[in-house]
């Protein structure tokens, strides 16, 4: 297995290469937020090419083996983490379940989709975490249903501080292949973006929600 910051140099690059993440800091995108961002990140893209997307399971398996250990249950974010989860728990051999935003508004109105019992051993996927907040509720609602959250384990972090922090206060452990460190390195070192590029892009960073206005 790759070292742990050469894995996340190595899946920045691939998330830069299929566009999965851009980055366009002369060009920003909205973001559903309202936000303006020099980055927008869907790493959905990645379940279209199979290298990439065995690479980013084998991965999230190592990081779940490693820091957490035995566990009895993958529980994917919905949606981004759905996909993600159902390769991990293919890959482990465990079973699988995903947490809506919000719960189902006809039938059992489920907000936790799948077969789960009190006292399991959970894992949680993301794909992102921004906030933190989605991920944040998905935890909540497993512990609620009486599971052991052993912590989370996503593709790609943009490292806002108000994250850290949520997660820290919610004591849930995380661990993310890649980060927005490792992104900015890869793509100044590959051509995706010029040196001068990267202050705008630590900028935003340091405060999204004012950012561009």
């Amino acid at each position: 297995m790759p070292e742990k910051n050469e894995t996340a140099l190595l899946v920045a690059e691939f998330l830069l290469q299929i566009k999965a993440i851009k980055l366009q800091p002369s060009n920003p995108f909205t973001w559903a937020s309202g936000w303006k961002s020099p980055i927008y990140c869907d790493n959905r893209v990645t379940l279209s090419y199979p290298p990439i997307r065995t690479f980013i399971r084998q991965q999230l398996t190592h990081v779940i083996n490693e820091e957490f250990g035995a566990v009895d249950l993958v529980a994917g974010v919905a949606t981004g983490g759905i996909p993600q989860g159902v390769l991990v728990a293919q890959d482990l051999g465990l079973p699988f379940v995903y947490v809506r935003p919000e719960p189902k508004k006809h039938g059992r109105q489920n907000l936790i989709e799948g077969d789960l019992n009190s006292g399991q051993r959970v894992v949680v996927i993301e794909d992102l975490i921004s906030t933190g907040k989605s991920s944040l509720q998905a935890v909540k609602a497993l512990r609620e249903a009486e599971c052991d959250v052993a912590g989370m384990v996503a593709v790609f972090s943009y490292g806002f501080a108000v994250a850290e922090e949520n997660l820290k206060n919610a004591s849930c452990k995380y661990f993310t292949l890649t980060n927005y460190d490792a992104l900015l390195k890869k793509a100044v070192q590959n051509g995706y973006i010029l040196e001068e590029d990267v202050e705008t892009l630590k900028n935003w960073r340091k405060s999204p929600e004012t950012w561009g206005q």
